[in-house]
């Protein structure tokens, strides 16, 4: 796992999303009142940007076409089989880090 410095705090609105491009990923980071959290930017039906859904709780629906996934967990709203990648967020003073897989680690 590598930690990749994403933002500040304060550069993400409560209550919403921002899409940041780390280590050749895209990810969706939200700042949640239970913490800021990350997920893969990329909604799998369609390839929609997941960071500019609408956030309900700790629920992001993807603007294109509305499919739900928990920012949690990554589940799928509605069939919890599909998920999309979670990642470890770490704050830093007024630094948020998210942790992420060394490309060499994969496979």
């Amino acid at each position: 796992m590598s930690r990749h410095r994403v933002c500040r705090v304060d550069e993400l609105k409560p209550g919403g999303g921002r899409e940041f491009v780390v280590a050749g990923r895209i990810l969706a980071v939200f700042h949640l009142e239970t913490g800021i959290k990350a997920i893969d930017g990329i909604c799998p039906h369609a390839g929609g940007p997941l960071a500019q859904g609408m956030v309900r709780g700790e629920v992001v629906t993807c603007p294109w076409h509305g499919w739900q996934f928990n920012v949690e967990t990554g589940a799928h709203q509605l069939n919890p089989r599909l998920c999309v990648p979670c990642f470890a967020v770490t704050v830093d003073g007024n630094d948020v880090y998210v942790d992420i897989a060394d490309a060499s680690a994969v496979g």
